[in-house]
């Protein structure tokens, strides 16, 4: 990263009050700066990237018109805070952004009182500065409330929930349309159609200002266009949408003006209701490969010397796996919320692009939509993040297990996903999937099973869900024959002596090397549900101590749903229980992290010890 000597002007900002000392000429020089220092940085400890240069300008304004943090400045997902950062006192931690101990890569409350809400997650920002907004309000203070969303995070419905809420409560809220066309993927729908239409409405603004001059001098007309407004607007007014829903509409406006920016936001403070402006700015703005090509440099990784990993990801054996199937199976529809790139849906958009359906960020709508096809005979595979998964709940309950409807769900980043942290991780699945009944969960060990599992899912004759992490495996080449698993039916993968590891999932691989250094029995779980109960009986009366491992929260997890088994069968064996703690886990390297929790072959190796010398891990579960 270079030095912050090569950027004089940055240099001098470490708070925004700094920010607001300057006169406003010399703020294009610091976005210069600022933009800079960001492909700098980011290009060299890695992290998100063409968002946060499209919003440079944004965010000078906002923190040079609003007195943050008495003012509540909140952003949506959180991409594009990285400018936020430096510009609120973390320029020299931007180097380790995303890295263990470093800055977190979204904004959040533990880490600045410049983030005034913790995000991550879309189309979250205008509901909480609207609770924000009416605090201030019930405590009699005067503080300002600004959520600032993108075209994209304006796909997810929890947005318009809020600006309906919004609208009618009359509050002191300001929203910023921060409007790129781009969310990660190309943004899809009609309402992202409707906000491009916007940016060539420049008719309007003509007809709008050059008729409200003429019009003023003429007062029995004027009054006459004032009561036909509603009927009018909608013809000429972009904004009309929004103010349907009660927010005052501003814009267009140029994102990379900053005179024309100020101006607008220092208008648009003065007022006390609903309102929104509507900004237009270039994702990866300054660097000239994020502007061609916004959502290949959606993020960069750091630079890493050394060869990579060989073989396919879990993310290119699904992707590949389902071109194979759709080849074979006419029936088969793929539906992603959002994340074409990220669930590896490139290709089978291009190759059958009729089959395939980019709901935007609509997680809910996602589920409900697939349980549609699925009613009328189509074989719908639902391509979705864990952590993105959990916003879709009640639909997986309502609308797909209790109808027993077959939708296969192919959940990727299960577990720790790495740099991105608590918001991102998929932490939870195991434990809330296997409480719903109707439902196959699946957790491959690798990759060939990984394609294994989701041809026995989409042969299932109800809802499956194959539950995979983010990256690559152990290396386990994907074979070319595709053949359905017996549901319910475990793998001894070695026999041993006194301990025996019950492994799931992603952990399989650091149980096995484990149970070599123990000499213990290791089993490959493969279904969390149903459970394996016969060898699970079998293997606890053979064996002194059950050991289960899994990268899910070790409370309600997979492992639990071992010690319920036992119980239900009457048996009392010596049970560790080893997972995620009982608590958020930060960011950092998913490797990193694994071994720091003792989930690493080193540390279930440590563990067991531990235990058979009469000892206990405190993150682990131990019962009899």
């Amino acid at each position: 990263m270079a030095d912050t000597d090569d950027y004089p002007l940055l240099s001098l900002i470490d708070s925004p009050a700094d920010l607001r000392a300057l006169p406003l000429e010399r703020l294009p020089a610091l976005a210069d700066e600022l933009r800079g220092f960001l492909i700098d940085s980011v290009t060299s400890s890695g992290g998100h990237f063409a968002a946060g240069l499209g919003a440079v300008e944004l965010a000078i304004a906002l923190h040079y018109v609003f007195d943050t943090p008495e003012d509540r400045l909140v952003w949506d997902v959180g991409h594009q805070a990285y400018p936020h950062k430096v510009l609120t006192g973390r320029r020299e931690s931007l180097a380790r952004i995303r890295h263990h101990g470093g800055l977190a890569g979204f904004p959040s409350r533990a880490e600045s009182e410049y983030d005034a809400f913790g995000v991550g997650h879309s189309s979250t920002s205008i509901s909480a500065a609207l609770g924000m907004a009416q605090a201030a309000a019930r405590k009699g203070e005067a503080r300002k409330c600004v959520a600032v969303i993108g075209d994209g995070g304006l796909t997810g419905g929890m947005a318009y929930e809020a600006l309906n809420h919004g609208g009618d409560l009359g509050s002191d809220l300001l929203v910023v349309l921060n409007d790129n066309e781009m969310s990660i993927s190309p943004n899809v729908g009609a309402l992202s159609q409707y906000l491009s239409r916007l940016l060539a409405s420049s008719f309007y603004a003509t007809v709008r200002d050059g008729s409200e001059k003429v019009l003023r001098h003429m007062p029995p007309v004027w009054q006459l266009a004032r009561r036909a407004k509603r009927q009018v607007k909608g013809m000429l007014v972009p904004g009309t949408f929004f103010e349907e829903l009660g927010f005052e509409y501003f814009g267009p406006v140029d994102g990379h003006h900053l005179p024309s920016l100020v101006a607008s936001l220092r208008g648009l403070k003065r007022m006390h209701r609903p309102r929104l402006l509507h900004v237009v700015t270039r994702k990866g703005k300054g660097h000239e490969a994020a502007e061609r090509d916004p959502v290949k440099y959606h993020a960069v990784s750091a630079a890493k010397s050394g060869a990579g990993v060989a073989g396919p990801t879990y993310t290119q054996v699904f992707g590949r796996w389902l071109c194979e199937m759709a080849e074979r199976d006419q029936r088969l529809m793929a539906i992603t919320p959002a994340m074409r790139e990220g669930s590896g849906l490139v290709e089978f958009h291009q190759r059958f692009p009729e089959r395939y359906f980019d709901v935007a960020i609509a997680e809910q709508h996602a589920l409900t939509f697939a349980a549609g096809l699925a009613c009328e005979g189509l074989k719908p595979v639902v391509a979705i993040y864990s952590t993105f998964l959990q916003r879709a709940y009640d639909q997986l309950i309502h609308d797909v297990a209790i109808q027993d409807l077959p939708v296969l769900l192919a959940i990727d980043r299960g577990g720790l996903v790495g740099p991105d942290g608590a918001t991102h991780a998929g932490s939870f699945d195991l434990s809330y999937l296997r409480a719903v009944p109707n439902i196959v969960v699946m957790a491959p060990a690798d990759e060939d099973e990984c394609r294994q599992m989701l041809y026995t899912g989409f042969l299932h004759p109800g809802c499956a869900a194959v539950r995979y992490p983010r990256g690559h495996g152990p290396g386990v080449a994907p074979k070319a024959e595709l053949q359905a698993l017996p549901v319910g039916k475990a793998e001894v993968l070695r026999r041993g002596r006194r301990v025996a590891l019950l492994a799931f999932g992603a952990l399989v691989a650091a149980a096995r090397e484990a149970g070599e250094r123990l000499d213990a029995t290791v089993v490959n779980m493969r279904f969390v549900k149903p459970l394996d109960v016969e060898l699970i009986r079998s293997t606890a009366l053979a064996h002194e101590l059950l050991v289960t491992v899994e990268d899910n929260a070790v409370r309600g997890g997979a492992g639990s749903a071992v010690g319920e088994a036992l119980a239900a069968e009457g048996i009392a064996v010596p049970l560790l229980h080893l997972g995620l703690p009982d608590r958020f886990v930060e960011h950092g390297g998913r490797e990193e992290l694994l071994a720091a929790l003792g989930l690493d072959a080193e540390g279930i190796a440590e563990a067991v010890a531990g235990v058979l010398d009469g000892g206990e891990r405190s993150d682990s579960a131990l019962s009899a």
